[in-house]
């Protein structure tokens, strides 16, 4: 199996700010933000919460989806996130 890649959607809390971004190593990625060692936007706003993720198989499929995901309303991205999560629960205790 190859590398798998992720197109994830961070939150402060629900309904809060949101952050869209991608990655190679979701585990990674999510506890970086979690410390704040990502700097900019996510550690400014305090956004480190993984409410929704999705996974591909190459990098330029992801890459395109997380384009389109931040040129939508965001309205649109809180259904997105509602139709997997209602609850807005924090997915990175799930991930291993």
């Amino acid at each position: 199996m190859g590398r798998q890649f992720y197109v994830y959607i961070l939150a402060s809390r629900k309904h809060g700010t949101l952050y869209i971004g991608i990655t190679n190593d979701l585990i990674r990625r999510v506890h970086e933000h979690k410390l704040k060692l990502v700097r900019g936007f996510s550690a400014r706003y305090g956004i480190s919460k993984l409410v929704y993720f999705e996974v591909f198989d190459d990098p330029t499929s992801a890459i395109m989806r997380e384009k389109q995901l931040k040129k939508w309303r965001r309205d649109w991205k809180i259904e997105l996130i509602e139709s997997q999560n209602p609850g807005w629960v924090d997915l990175s205790a799930t991930l291993t």
